[in-house]
């Protein structure tokens, strides 16, 4: 697929990285592309790589990034993922368990995760970045180094990469992708060619990608979801700019000014708050407005939904709210945005309905690392707001007894990497890809996702709780939030953790008493947490009396990745979170509530 688009397009921009100077994009056209993957691969080829050996990436996203992938399945071997946030003890244990022969690290200290460890497998490393150590137990280069290498092995051998090209086919590894996991060890999940091209052929039938889009791809390459958008890239021909700083993104869409953006939802989540905050700072006419533009925005999403027409007097009203409220939040997002995506977590109905009534609407998807991530998604002309959407191709779904979603087609995994109980445990006996997902599927085919099947809350009194979608609820209800974390298993009533998003509580003490101080005395005063629990009777009056939260914790700090409460795509590591905070879990639960 891969060298078809370079042979196809060869004078078409394909990827870019950012200029030195955060100027613009930089591009590579498709030929350019080609040339550095195919010497790349006869770099790794002249290594001892071979068909199905793994390589791995230690690194952020990055134009290499890509240029690595595409040389290392170029020369047969198969992708293995690390994040670049992943600690030493982790990243050697995906190193080993996948038996890497070479690794391809960002720089010097990302190389130094590895060292000592016992790697028989691995050979060499090769650095994005730096210098190599001439003392490293294991033999350095640099990626120029490499392709240099290979630049010379093409030389003499000019049809070494279609040869090796030759001998792969649909059912041979092209990646191995450990999951992140909420619980235990990663699984390394074996992703196969095959499946990456149906990948990239259903998004272009979507209509999701076109050659004219521009992509902003920041997305972790280490994950499912930013791999599978590089297929779509590559199948419709479509130029991407890849820059993995989130912390530039919003600097850089105006820069960039793209058509498209997938993204998790807590992007999303922050573009939402910060636009709610701002317009609540600003109070008097500037507020009544915004709160005016919000609900004829929202009322026309209504129509839309139900299938109704939208009335001329509305579609004025419209009119006017887009140019006073709207326009303002698509210029912050390039002004030429024509599709956004959102997956890897659930997204709140809320956040999503206010998107679509800015005029940005986001095809909310869904799939796993186990099904090559797209699986589901919604159609940009036929969105139906609070679905995954419909399955993509021909990827087959059911929905088994207990709601859990089971999936079979061309993109799931061919099983988990050295564990064979594992793999067969996760499939029923016809085939099928247990998801661990509840949900349900509509009369046109759309999928509800309700809850992950091991997540279910089951209070003492013996009710079900969906703790996703409360949590989800409470972030559009409250626009400071950062996290929630709904507790509840064998208690007799629920109860909440909540972070504070730094930006957003800034703001909001502003102009108090509060101003100027530092994060932690912002959230733990007596100011903030009269705020949140307006938020949580906000939220309570829309729940069912058995969900209903009875105490608020407000935590000290965030959940991150480092101290092991949330995963690199950002999803809740519930154990991790009540081991952590334990403390403030049992303060919630000393005596009884009376109602109870």
């Amino acid at each position: 697929m891969f060298l078809k688009r370079v042979a196809d397009s060869p004078d078409r921009q394909a990827f870019a990285h950012p200029a030195p100077d955060d100027s613009g994009p930089v591009w590579l056209t498709w030929e350019q592309v080609g040339q550095r993957a195919k010497a790349i691969a006869a770099g790794l080829h002249g290594l001892g790589v071979g068909l199905e050996n793994p390589v791995a990436i230690l690194a952020n996203t990055r134009l290499d990034w890509v240029l690595a992938d595409f040389g290392i399945m170029c020369a047969g071997g198969a992708t293995t993922t690390v994040y670049p946030t992943t600690e030493p003890d982790e990243a050697v244990f995906i190193i080993a368990d996948s038996g890497s022969k070479v690794l391809f690290a960002e720089n010097p200290a990302q190389a130094a995760k590895i060292a000592g460890a016992d790697l028989p497998a691995l050979t060499h490393v090769v650095l994005f970045d730096g210098s190599p150590d001439p003392a490293a137990a294991v033999p350095q280069l640099t990626l120029a180094e490499l392709e240099e290498r290979g630049a010379a092995a093409l030389s003499a051998e000019p049809d070494l990469i279609d040869m090796l090209v030759g001998g792969i086919g649909p059912d041979h590894l092209a990646t191995l992708i450990y999951t992140s996991g909420t619980t235990g060890r990663p699984k390394g999940v074996e992703l196969l060619h095959g499946g990456w091209c149906w990948e990239g052929v259903a998004q272009a039938e979507l209509g999701l990608l076109r050659t004219d889009d521009l992509q902003y791809l920041w997305l972790p390459l280490s994950h499912s979801f930013g791999k599978t958008l590089l297929c779509g890239a590559t199948h419709v021909g479509l130029p991407t700019y890849v820059d993995g700083r989130v912390d530039k993104l919003v600097d850089l869409l105006g820069v960039v000014r793209p058509t498209l953006m997938c993204g998790a939802p807590r992007v999303f989540e922050k573009v939402y708050n910060k636009a709610v905050t701002t317009a609540q700072g600003a109070g008097g006419a500037k507020a009544k407005i915004f709160a005016w533009g919000v609900a004829v925005g929202k009322e026309k999403v209504a129509l839309e939904q139900a299938g109704k027409p939208v009335p001329a007097g509305l579609r004025m009203k419209y009119a006017l709210a887009e140019k006073l409220v709207f326009s303002k939040l698509q210029a912050r997002l390039g002004g030429r945005m024509r599709v956004l995506v959102s997956g890897a977590a659930p997204l709140s109905q809320e956040i999503a309905t206010f998107f679509a009534a800015a005029n940005l609407p986001i095809s909310e998807g869904y799939g796993l690392t186990e099904t090559s991530a797209g699986a589901f998604v919604n159609p940009p002309d036929g969105l139906k707001i609070g679905s995954v959407g419909r399955a993509m191709g021909d990827l087959e779904c059911r929905i088994d007894s207990d709601g859990e979603v089971l999936m079979r087609g061309k993109p799931v995994m061919r099983g988990y990497h050295n564990l064979p109980e594992e793999t067969a445990a996760a499939f029923t006996e016809d085939g099928f890809f247990r998801t661990g997902d509840i949900g349900t599927l509509d009369s046109d085919g759309y999928l509800r996702i309700t809850d992950r099947k091991k997540d279910l809350v089951k209070t003492s009194g013996g009710k079900y709780v969906a703790p996703s979608h409360i949590e989800g609820m409470f972030k559009a209800v409250c626009p400071y939030t950062s996290q929630a974390v709904v507790i509840g298993q064998a208690r007799n009533y629920c109860t909440m953790l909540v972070t504070l998003d730094p930006d957003a509580i800034k703001a909001w003490a502003a102009g108090t008493p509060l101003e100027g101080s530092d994060y932690t005395t912002i959230v733990t005063s007596p100011q903030a947490r009269e705020m949140v629990e307006g938020y949580v009777a906000e939220l309570n009056a829309k729940l069912n009396r058995w969900e209903t939260i009875k105490k608020v914790s407000i935590l000290p700090r965030d959940l991150t990745i480092e101290d092991g409460e949330v995963t690199p795509s950002l999803k809740i590591k519930r154990r991790s979170v009540e081991t952590n905070f334990a403390s403030e879990i049992d303060k919630m639960y000393e005596g009884t509530l009376a109602e109870l």
